[in-house]
């Protein structure tokens, strides 16, 4: 079997406090890759996890950058993306699924659908990536589990399929069962795993140990056998979504949920790429080295003040020591190639399409870029998205002006902001999607650069790009001046101070596009 067949990758998506990170601990402990789970639910310093490292996620109990994790099931090779939950971090989780071939979609069980689920969901729509549901947190009062499946139908059109069935919820969870081998598996609040017993029979009678309760299990799982047969075709196209159920603080369901991602979930998928102006498909078992950059992120060893470069390979067979080169003919020699487990990490001799590695580097690589052994592979850009926070930067001490600058450039690059450099004026303007992305570039300008950082209000409230003729676009720039700003890349960009403003500027000028998303060529 080629490699790249062993490997699946995969991202999880929740609404903030769903369980995610709760989730992705037991994983990984499940499957033998750690021996400790975080603390996720204790204060102070037990609060860390294996995935959340920095000091703003270790301080506010939640997941804002998007880490790496592999570890091994079933003679399977497993990459999980741990997407930020926070919707102000939308655009981070959007570049995460890029690099994704699948995705287990959390719901707590007494909430169902929330708006950021909803808000992933759409972004997992538009790749059609499969999706796998796991309705969590049965240890606690949950809502009807039909009218849960019934939601999950309506608000996401999706097809459902229970692969497993719970024994009621909160105080009377009792196990769940296996619509396909008829076997039920009985909770255990101390996180055991029990040894699964047939359905119906007498040892289930036994451990059910109240007649009323009993009945409602047997009735309501002969009622979810209605719901049909999972199929596989239609669950890869995006149309149908498995639902497993268990409590992941409980450590309940979830080695069942690692199996069936071992059994359903897809292999590396062929992606979409420009070669010589011509589209093209790049299958995993081609024989040249690609991969594109979905993240990059700084400092994650703040005593070696590092900077890795997320490469998600797409074809071949990686060997460290490689030299890939980007589109624009940069040439990358990929000395320490990183693979990840949160903070730990180990070089990786040899790599295969569905891994993930990490390439160090010192500011060569950006979000976005393609890397391939010729440097002719262009894959599918990565979007940015325009910003609906503006805030200007302001130093404490003006002597530091050209620190900040490298500060904002660099976490501009990672994707952690957007900077705009306005036409006139020495203001750099920063864009956000919430504002909480603006706390985490304070603090980490704070403590990776030592600069002390205010964000004030700007001037403006949005930006868009400009897309059109150059001639009409140098016109327009030169009339509208004071409103005019440069991106990361030099391209074009409004600043506006309301939506009126850019629909007036749209009417005025008819030739001109005014993008909401920029994709990065």
């Amino acid at each position: 079997m080629n490699q790249s067949e062993l490997r699946r990758v995969f991202a999880i998506i929740s609404h903030p406090d769903a369980g995610k990170t709760t989730l992705t601990e037991n994983m990984l402990l499940a499957a033998g890759a750690i021996h400790a789970a975080g603390q996720v639910a204790a204060r102070g310093q037990r609060r860390r996890t294996q995935s959340d490292w920095m000091k703003i996620e270790q301080e506010r109990g939640i997941s804002v950058s998007s880490s790496v994790m592999t570890f091994e099931h079933k003679d399977l090779i497993f990459n999980l993306l741990d997407t930020p939950g926070h919707e102000d971090f939308s655009e981070d989780t959007y570049r995460t699924l890029t690099a994704a071939d699948c995705a287990i979609m959390v719901l707590d069980a007494a909430k169902g659908i929330e708006p950021q689920t909803l808000k992933l969901f759409e972004v997992c729509r538009l790749r059609d990536i499969p999706i796998i549901t796991f309705i969590n947190k049965l240890d606690r009062e949950a809502q009807d589990i039909f009218d849960l499946l019934s939601e999950i139908e309506d608000k996401l059109a999706l097809d459902v399929i229970p692969m497993q069935w719970p024994c009621a919820s909160g105080r009377r969870f009792r196990g769940l069962t296996d619509l396909r081998t008829n076997a039920f598996l009985p909770f255990s609040s101390g996180g055991e795993h029990a040894e699964a017993i047939p359905f119906a029979s007498g040892e289930m009678r036994a451990f059910i140990d109240d007649d009323q309760l009993y009945k409602e299990c047997i009735e309501e799982t002969d009622l979810a056998r209605e719901y049909g047969e999972f199929k596989l075709a239609s669950f890869l196209e995006g149309h149908m979504t498995p639902v497993y159920f268990g409590s992941a603080l409980r450590k309940f369901g979830v080695l069942e949920l690692i199996n069936a991602l071992a059994e359903i979930a897809p292999g590396p998928q062929p992606e979409k790429a420009m070669k010589n102006k011509q589209e093209i498909m790049i299958n995993p078992t081609d024989k040249e080295v690609s991969g594109f950059v979905f993240k990059v992120q700084a400092n994650m060893d703040p005593n070696h003040r590092d900077r890795v470069a997320f490469l998600r390979l797409c074809s071949g067979v990686f060997k460290r020591g490689m030299k890939l080169k980007t589109t624009e003919n940069k040439t990358i020699s990929v000395h320490n190639p990183i693979l990840f487990f949160a903070q730990d990490r180990e070089i990786a001799d040899t790599a295969y399409a569905g891994d993930v590695i990490g390439v160090p580097n010192h500011g060569a690589l950006r979000v976005g870029d393609s890397l391939s052994e010729n440097g002719k592979i262009r894959f599918a850009g990565i979007p940015n998205f325009a910003p609906e926070i503006l805030r200007r930067a302001r130093l404490s001490d003006p002597l530091k002006a050209k620190h900040l600058r490298k500060a904002l450039e660099s976490l501009a690059e990672e994707g952690v902001t957007q900077l705009f450099k306005p036409a006139m004026g020495s203001d750099m303007i920063v864009g956000a999607v919430g504002s909480l992305q603006i706390d985490v570039m304070a603090e980490r300008i704070k403590t990776e650069y030592g600069l002390e950082v205010a964000f004030e209000s700007a001037l403006y409230q949005t930006a868009r790009w400009l897309s059109g003729d150059a001639k009409l676009i140098e016109a327009f720039a030169a009339k509208n001046q004071s409103a005019m700003a440069e991106d990361l890349d030099g391209a074009p960009v409004l600043l506006a101070k309301s939506a009126w403003d850019i629909s007036y500027a749209q009417d005025k000028n008819p030739d001109i596009q005014f993008l909401k998303v920029k994709e990065r060529l």
